[in-house]
């Protein structure tokens, strides 16, 4: 699987754009998408609150469970995408173009995030 070289990523298999104008684009890996198996239902943060870095801000559930949904930066969401939340099949059919979930105003840069090659060799284990 081949991880876009423009994005960063957390430990806990969320991908992050470079901020643009101070925001930036959150979703999960192809890697978590296909661990989770089939999504079936997404819980987004709310627009205008806070989240925070390596904390929990939503859910995941597929046919097999229910994960934890983590923010990889400190911020406030500003964005969060309704089109997963009518289809939540996007997150598994495109995890980095119409699957990603919310948009974060940074708060800060994050510190331990990964490259793409880091990642890969991460999430092989």
């Amino acid at each position: 699987m081949d991880n876009p070289q423009q994005l960063r990523y957390s430990k806990e298999h969320e991908w992050l754009t470079d901020a643009v104008e101070g925001v930036s684009t959150v979703g999960i890996t192809e890697h978590a998408a296909n661990a989770l198996g089939d999504v079936v239902f997404v819980e987004l943060p709310a627009v205008g609150s806070t989240v925070t870095a390596g904390e929990s801000c939503g859910e995941l559930e597929s046919t097999k469970s229910v994960s934890d949904l983590y923010s990889p930066v400190d911020g406030e969401i500003v964005e969060i995408n309704e089109d997963v939340v009518g289809d939540p099949s996007l997150v598994n059919s495109a995890p980095f173009e119409g699957g990603w979930l919310f948009k974060v105003k940074v708060g800060g840069e994050p510190e331990d995030l990964l490259s793409a090659d880091e990642y890969t060799a991460f999430a092989a284990g």
